[in-house]
């Protein structure tokens, strides 16, 4: 028997670490688990929670809906009750009722009961108690009597309400004293007033289906209810009604009504009266949203359950099976076996997904090699274009290199040269100030003198294009510009009988710029066309909003075209106006077209010729608007 049982402790203890090493090495029970918590754990808690509070919370909602209603009825209750004061009073104060002439009062309270249909009937009685005029007419003892009540609130009078069996509706009277000589009373005027109008008009509510809202006394009774019957017969006195809504000032919760169902109800005094309203509303109805929601959620943790017993088997059979073989097919990529292809799941879910990117990654491993030697290729390919373009630079630095030893070299000739020539123009002033020159000398001075200008202006046109300048940008009207501008060249155009030719766009768009160098660049263009046109020519000025590309962007700007219709320029002398120091004028000195691209280009803007030999030349600046250059 020993030895049985030290067998059976082995084969349990065998057993319990085999269930050690599969929960331990499986991912099911773990995922399983997981899943139950996640799901279960956060629906219980709010199971809970939701049933902990949402009655409490209904209960404070549909009491304060019921108290509200309670009081809306109130106030509209006691407004209805003194405009019936008002009537009465309105008709105490006529003439006719003070006169206490039967003949003449009884047409004027039929008219008031027509048009207040409130009114059973309307008495007026004397101060003896006579009965002087009635509407309807009376055919018995009136019940009760009418008389001059005592004690009446401000000669106010009002009954207790009553109800006659076979009547359907029960009533009260108000009733006002009539005024007589020295502030006596002369009478009173009675009006009956039926409860009706309250019950359909001020005591209907919409509480759903069981909501009601009805009017009892101090003592609990019945005074006016859409059960006739119930009226001055019945009282909630002995209810929870009566006790939980008049009784308690700190009610909460439900309580049984005149009827016997549990409700939630509250009540409020009319006015100075001794009415109250009482407003309730059946529990079943007021919660029926919350046992639904109840049952709602133990149907969510029953489906939960069953859906995380389903998941579980899912996991089970469609992810951790799949995974096991994936690592199996991941040991023989990594030792490099790619004969075995992974075999294919047919799956389109996330698994077969998962397979096909290792079916991927096997391939891709597999021809690495020869993907690496393309690229190779490829680099090499690529290295020589680079080398190609670095030669280019080489040669463009080369010549920006040129460019800047040529800007030194000029700078410094003309720094030597300015030097003398001062000198030579202050003497020549200060010969011109003391000396009496004749009138051959004193032409020949003013050409030396305009000669030394000359000769600064080049000197000047060295030093800009060989030091940039700084820009004052500034908005430009360009329509302006060009007038002020052609208004400059107007002498010139008329010497040699040219016609000028002038389109400018209304409203342009401003433009940003350095008004005087882009005016200096204009200026240039428009001599520069003038010259090529010795006499009887055709000088164009245009602008218009127009677009153009820069940087691979379309840009909006002003275009403006200066054309002439001089000779042209031949396509290999088209190529070369821009370099600095080339002209085709003899007296030129090659910089004033090189001086407008630069201008042109420091705006971000762009320049494009257009020439025709024996037709004539076209040049196109293009500037970018204000918008534009505030956007960049």
């Amino acid at each position: 028997m020993r030895g049985e049982q030290f067998r059976e402790l082995i084969d349990r203890g065998l057993m319990n670490e085999r269930r050690k090493k599969v929960w331990n090495s499986s991912l099911r029970p773990k995922l399983s688990l997981l899943f139950l918590a996640l799901t279960l754990v956060p629906l219980l808690i709010f199971g809970y929670l939701a049933h902990l509070y949402s009655e409490q919370i209904l209960v404070q909602l549909v009491e304060r809906q019921l108290d509200q209603v309670a009081k809306d009825k109130a106030s509209l209750l006691s407004g209805w009750l003194e405009e019936r004061r008002t009537d009465m009073s309105m008709v105490a104060e006529t003439s006719l009722v003070r006169s206490l002439m039967p003949a003449e009062i009884e047409p004027y309270l039929d008219l008031i009961r027509n048009k207040f249909t409130v009114y059973q009937e309307l008495v007026v009685v004397s101060a003896d108690g006579a009965i002087v005029a009635a509407s309807p007419a009376l055919t018995a003892a009136p019940s009760p009597a009418f008389g001059i009540p005592h004690g009446s609130r401000e000669g106010l009078f009002m009954s207790d309400i009553t109800h006659v069996p076979d009547a359907g509706e029960s009533s009260f009277l108000i009733g006002v004293p009539v005024p007589g000589p020295d502030s006596t009373v002369a009478g009173m005027v009675y009006g009956r007033v039926g409860t009706e109008k309250i019950i359909h008009s001020i005591l209907s509510v919409s509480l759903g289906n069981t909501g009601e809202c009805y009017l009892v006394d101090g003592e609990g009774r019945f005074l006016a209810h859409r059960e006739p019957h119930r009226i001055l017969a019945e009282n909630i006195s002995q209810s929870a009604s009566f006790q939980n809504i008049f009784a308690q000032a700190d009610r909460t919760g439900a309580y049984l009504d005149y009827r016997g169902v549990e409700v939630l109800g509250t009540a409020l005094k009319v006015g100075d009266t001794d009415w109250y309203i009482v407003v309730e509303l059946d529990r079943a109805e007021a919660f029926a949203a919350v046992d639904k929601l109840k049952g709602l959620l133990f149907l969510a943790v029953l489906v939960c359950i069953l859906s995380a017993l389903a998941l579980t088997v899912v996991i089970s059979s469609h992810i951790v099976a799949p995974i096991r073989k994936l690592s199996r097919y991941a040991e023989r990529i990594v030792d490099s076996r790619f004969d075995e292809p992974v075999v294919a799941s047919g799956r389109s879910d996330e698994i077969g997904t998962l397979y096909q990117a290792v079916t991927d990654m096997a391939t891709r491993l597999k021809e690495r090699h020869q993907v690496l030697e393309e690229q190779v290729g490829k680099r090499e390919a690529e290295l020589k274009e680079t080398d190609l373009m670095l030669r280019e630079t080489r040669l463009l630095a080369q010549r920006s290199e040129k460019y800047a030893a040529m800007g030194r070299m000029g700078a410094a000739i003309a720094h030597e040269i300015r030097t003398p020539l001062t000198s030579i123009k202050l003497f020549l002033e200060s010969v011109q100030s003391d000396l009496a020159i004749s009138a051959e000398f004193e032409e020949d001075f003013t050409i030396a003198m305009n000669q030394i200008g000359r000769i600064e202006a080049t000197i000047n046109r060295f030093l800009d294009f060989s030091k940039p300048q700084d820009l004052v940008f500034s908005d430009i009207d360009v329509n302006a510009l060009l007038a002020d501008l052609l208004a400059m060249v107007r002498p010139q155009i008329n010497r040699q009988e040219c016609v000028l030719h002038r389109s400018l766009e209304e409203r342009l768009p401003l433009i940003v710029g350095d008004r005087r160098l882009l005016a200096e660049a204009l200026i240039n263009l428009l001599v520069n066309a003038l010259d090529a046109m010795p006499a009887h020519g055709t000088l164009s000025v245009s602008a218009a909003a127009d677009r153009f590309v820069v940087d691979g962007r379309d840009v909006a700007c002003v275009r403006i075209d200066i054309g002439d219709t001089g000779q042209g320029i031949s396509d290999d002398q088209l190529s070369r106006i821009f370099e600095p120091f080339f002209t085709t004028k003899p007296t030129g000195t090659g910089l004033g077209l090189p001086l407008v691209l630069n201008t042109v280009r420091n705006h971000g803007g762009d320049i494009r010729v257009a020439s025709t030999c024996g037709q004539g030349t076209v040049f196109s600046l293009y500037l970018p608007d204000t918008e534009t250059r505030s956007g960049t």
